[in-house]
C-alpha cells in the first residue's frame, strides 16, 4: 500500500466492503457516509474521514456509487494482490477455514493443509489436500508462500512457529492461544478469539 493505514481503519474499510456488496445484491447504486456510519453505529464524520483515504468523492446530495467505492477500497486495501497460505492444523478449526470460500475475493490464496496426524494425511477439503508436515518446507521454498494460518493446539504453538521460521515463513496468523516469540523480521498476526468475544460480552 502507498500509504499507511492504521489497523482500526483497515477493519473499518472492510465491513464498509461487506457492506457495499450486499448493496451490489441488492442493485442499490449509491450509498451516503451517513447510511455507512448507522450501520456500523460509528459517526458520520469517522465514516467520511476513512473514505477520504480511498481518493473516492462522492455526489452531493447522493452519495458514493457502490460499484465505485467497493473497487477503490480493493485497490488501497491490495485485494488484488495473490497472497499464498498455507494451515498448520488441520483440527476443527483449521478444517473451517479451508472450508471458508470468501478468503479467496480478498486475495488470499489457500494452498494446503499440513498436520501430523496420519488419519488426516491425504485426506482433501475442500479441494485442498491435508499433507504430512515434513513436507512444508520443500513445498513452501517452491510455491513462494507469504503466509502460515497457525491452528494447532496452544502446547505445539512455539515448536511450530520455530519451524516455520526455519522454513522462510515471514509472516505467520497466529489462532492459538500462545504468544510466540519470533525474529523480529517476522511478523506475527494474533488472532485474539477469546479476548475479543470477553470484550464483547464485558458487561453482559
Amino acid at each position: 500500500m502507498a500509504k499507511k493505514i492504521s489497523d482500526k481503519v483497515i477493519n473499518r474499510l472492510t465491513l464498509y466492503h461487506c457492506i457495499l456488496m450486499d448493496y451490489i445484491e441488492k442493485n442499490i447504486e449509491y450509498i451516503s457516509s451517513k447510511q455507512l456510519a448507522t450501520l456500523l453505529k460509528i459517526d458520520d464524520s469517522q465514516a467520511r474521514k476513512d473514505i477520504s483515504i480511498l481518493n473516492n468523492s462522492g455526489k452531493s446530495s447522493v452519495g458514493y456509487n457502490v460499484k465505485e467505492l467497493k473497487i477503490s477500497i480493493e485497490k488501497t486495501l491490495g485485494f488484488e494482490k495473490n497472497k499464498k497460505a498455507f494451515i498448520i492444523g488441520a483440527g476443527n478449526l483449521g478444517m473451517a477455514l479451508a472450508k471458508y470460500d470468501n478468503f479467496q475475493n480478498y486475495g488470499l490464496n489457500i494452498l494446503a493443509l499440513f498436520d501430523n496426524d496420519k488419519s488426516k494425511i491425504g485426506k482433501t477439503v475442500n479441494n485442498k489436500l491435508v499433507l504430512d508436515i515434513d513436507k512444508l518446507p520443500n513445498l513452501a521454498k517452491k510455491s513462494s508462500v507469504d503466509i502460515a494460518i497457525l491452528t494447532v493446539p496452544r502446547t505445539y504453538a512455539q515448536f511450530i512457529a520455530d519451524y516455520l521460521v526455519k522454513c522462510n515463513i515471514k509472516h505467520i496468523w497466529n489462532f492459538t492461544p500462545a504468544v510466540l516469540s519470533v525474529p523480529e523480521d517476522v511478523q506475527v498476526w494474533n488472532e485474539n478469539i477469546m479476548g475479543n468475544f470477553l470484550q464483547f460480552t464485558y458487561n453482559i
